[in-house]
């Protein structure tokens, strides 16, 4: 049977207080884990940006957002891993049309 697989985007907002070093390495994990279990698309690294309201009383963070293609149950687990994983302030997934 084939699995079937749909395409997402990936909004991730991350923290910059331990630098840039610690962003780089959060993104390589989810990247890792999002290559394991489906094919990554375009990537755009939006960069350093200021926040609209401080979240954990940080203005600033780092802002990616990333296509990809995976079977229907891997979202709910990167999402999962996302909320426990220190240095994410924010992360959403979508479904591509």
């Amino acid at each position: 049977m084939a699995k079937l697989s749909a395409s997402y985007e990936l909004m991730l907002v991350l923290s910059i207080a331990k630098g840039e070093e610690a962003v780089q390495s959060t993104w390589a994990k989810f990247k890792e884990l999002i290559e394991k279990n489906g094919e990554l698309g375009e990537v755009e690294e939006w960069g350093k940006r200021k926040l609209a309201y401080p979240i954990n009383y940080e203005t600033d963070a780092y802002y990616i957002v990333a296509g990809f293609t995976s079977a229907p149950d891997f979202p709910a687990e990167l999402d999962r891993v996302m909320n426990i994983t220190d240095g994410v302030l924010r992360s959403m997934i979508t479904v591509k049309e």
